[in-house]
């Protein structure tokens, strides 16, 4: 199967969710009140001008640099991010559930705090088993997020051999997709992890050097800075809204 020629992927903008959760950690709060469902959590003011500073990197770039498709979370904050990036480029859109958020399951909603103080034992459990393998009920372990990206770039790579591709996602994702380009290990993903704090509209991509995809770029938000939207960058919390 041929390697793909470019691979983007753009974390979404500030969402109200993220603001929320920030306020609720930084506050000691157990609980962050979030009235929405995951899945309609939408960009704050701020994102929205992250993601129109996204779209004027874009297209800023020359027509063989461009990419030619955007894979996107159906989520309302990663649909408004790739709208707002995209408009007037013309480039193909195709929405894939494959790529939404990671699914928490009994601690959505919860702070760190809210995790220790309500479910001692989920949280002794994601001590013992680790981020990326441990799931906590009705959710998904990084584990499991894994399996649905290697089916989408699975048919990825088959329906744009040697094209140009950008995935609009989310923090999970993000991390997720460099440990399958580059082939990391779990503790090399960890450590990535921890020492990473990944800004919303941060671009990163890996270029095919004729064998394989290579590092190009990651967690980059000097276009935020160029174009006047502050970078936001968001600690690893219990929720990636």
């Amino acid at each position: 199967m041929a390697e793909l020629q470019w691979l983007g992927v753009i974390r979404h903008g500030q969402s109200t969710g993220n603001v929320l959760a920030q306020q609720a950690e930084a506050g000691g709060l157990e609980e962050i009140a979030i009235p929405e469902r995951d899945a309609d959590v939408p960009l704050s003011e701020l994102g929205r001008e992250q993601a129109q500073a996204v779209g004027r990197w874009i297209t800023g770039l020359t027509a063989e640099q461009r990419p030619q498709v955007a894979v996107v979370s159906p989520y309302l904050r990663t649909r408004q991010t790739a709208e707002l990036a995209l408009a007037g480029t013309g480039i193909q859109v195709v929405y894939d559930e494959r790529l939404r958020d990671r699914e928490l399951g009994v601690i959505d909603l919860l702070t760190t705090r809210g995790v220790e103080a309500r479910l001692p034992l989920e949280a002794a459990r994601r001590r013992r088993l680790g981020k990326f393998y441990y799931r906590p009920p009705g959710g998904e372990s990084w584990a499991d997020v894994l399996l649905r990206l290697r089916s989408l770039f699975g048919d990825v790579r088959a329906a744009y051999p040697g094209g140009r591709v950008v995935l609009f996602g989310h923090e999970a994702i993000v991390m997720l997709v460099r440990y399958l380009v580059e082939g990391l290990d779990e503790a090399s993903l960890l450590a990535l992890a921890r020492a990473t704090a990944l800004g919303n509209c941060s671009i990163s991509s890996w270029r095919c050097d004729g064998q394989r995809l290579r590092p190009e770029r990651f967690n980059d938000v000097d276009h935020l800075h160029r174009e006047g939207a502050p970078a936001t960058r968001q600690e690893d919390v219990s929720a990636d809204v």
